[in-house]
């Protein structure tokens, strides 16, 4: 099991950039992609961006390519999600999840952070 904790998040208005990190512990060593996901009230979770542990393939949601940068940092078991020019729209409570195996869904799941970005 990976135990993640979340931490970034906050209020910001239109335009404006947050940074999320996320950090592992536990069995680290066999975490093969760490993802962000975010739920907004009334919605069901999405899937906005990922990144492999080994070889740092990128992934993004359609709505946040260009916006978001996902990045990691191995000596720290740390993943960040930079998100900048935020909307309204992008307010939500955002979750790290870790990814065990090559095949499957996601493992473990942190605890969420909110973001609310005013108009």
């Amino acid at each position: 099991q990976v135990q993640l904790v979340e931490s970034g998040g906050g209020l910001v208005q239109a335009g404006g950039s947050l940074r999320l990190s996320c950090a592992a512990s536990g069995r680290t060593f066999n975490i093969y992609r760490m993802g962000w996901f975010r739920q907004a009230p009334g919605k069901e979770r999405e899937f906005v961006a990922a990144i492999n542990w080994s070889g740092g393939n990128t992934f993004y949601a359609d709505s946040v390519k260009g916006r978001f940068t996902i990045s990691r940092e191995n000596a720290k078991n740390t993943v960040y999600l930079q998100m900048n020019s935020l909307k309204p729209e992008d307010t939500a409570i955002y979750y790290c999840a870790v990814r065990l195996g090559v095949v499957g869904g996601y493992d473990d799941w942190g605890q969420g952070t909110q973001v609310t970005v005013s108009s």
